[in-house]
């Protein structure tokens, strides 16, 4: 059987690598095309994928979805990859990105069964496997929780627009707002208590939360893209379906997301 942590951990030494050899903004930032996943593709994206698929050459019987290539493969396990979620802040130099891995037995993110993400700027790595829960450098998370009201929520997947529209409609439901850029990592910190909610201002998809939902999960905490619901049904490909919300609570996510709709 495959050694999955095994295999991520030589995924972040490659993209470390590629980090080291592109340590320049402008060398980062050249748009190459734009990726199967709709965004532009960045010198530093396909550096990074290349690096990641290359060590994914020689497993059988898998379906790769990853931000730029798209979908190869047909084998019954999937893996869904973004080699680096947060890619304006790499390109920029902020030390808040990170690799998303999940691996699962089917095409859903309810068939999601091990969860990984990185940390490139803190070092943290973020684990999960369903149905055995979920650590953070190998320590199990669960004992700091989000609060039952919001003092922190995060913002992602924002342009300053967006956080126009919908910031105003928060007031009264979360204390303070931060927008850190890693919807991945985001997901990652409210697993870990250190926020309070998430959302996804614009259609969050596959590659972006895959790995981190299943930290979210094994928690007991609640995560919904909530205007093409059920949650555990959506499919796990390069498609943006809806707007995500997650929190402490069912009660607090659907707080969240009647105020993103309303």
């Amino acid at each position: 059987m495959t050694d999955w942590l095994a295999l991520c951990r030589g995924a972040v030494q490659d993209v470390t690598e590629v980090l080291a050899e592109m340590p320049a903004q402008a060398a980062r930032s050249v748009v190459l095309r734009a990726g199967e996943g709709g965004d532009d593709t960045t010198a530093i994206d396909e550096a990074a994928e290349t690096a990641i698929l290359r060590r994914f050459e020689g497993l059988e019987d898998v379906t790769i979805v990853s931000e730029e290539v798209g979908i190869r493969g047909d084998g019954g396990t999937r893996i869904v990859v973004d080699p680096i979620d947060g890619s304006l802040n790499a390109k920029r130099g902020i030390p808040f990105f990170s690799l998303s891995l999940a691996v699962a037995d089917g095409p859903v993110l309810d068939d999601v069964h091990f969860g990984y993400v990185y940390d490139f700027g803190s070092g943290e790595e973020w684990t999960a496997r369903r149905g055995e829960g979920a650590w953070l450098n190998g320590t199990p998370l669960g004992d700091e929780r989000p609060k039952d009201e919001i003092e922190i929520l995060a913002f992602e997947a924002t342009l300053t627009s967006r956080v126009a529209q919908h910031a105003a409609a928060m007031v009264g439901i979360a204390y303070r707002l931060r927008i850190m850029g890693s919807l991945a990592l985001s997901l990652c910190h409210l697993a870990a208590g250190r926020l309070d909610g998430v959302c996804s201002l614009k259609e969050a998809r596959a590659v972006d939360i895959a790995a981190a939902q299943l930290l979210i999960r094994e928690c007991g905490y609640a995560i919904e893209l909530f205007e093409a619901p059920p949650f555990e049904a959506a499919p796990l490909d390069l498609v943006g379906r809806s707007r995500l919300a997650a929190a402490g609570t069912p009660e607090l996510c659907r707080k969240l997301a009647h105020a993103l709709s309303a």
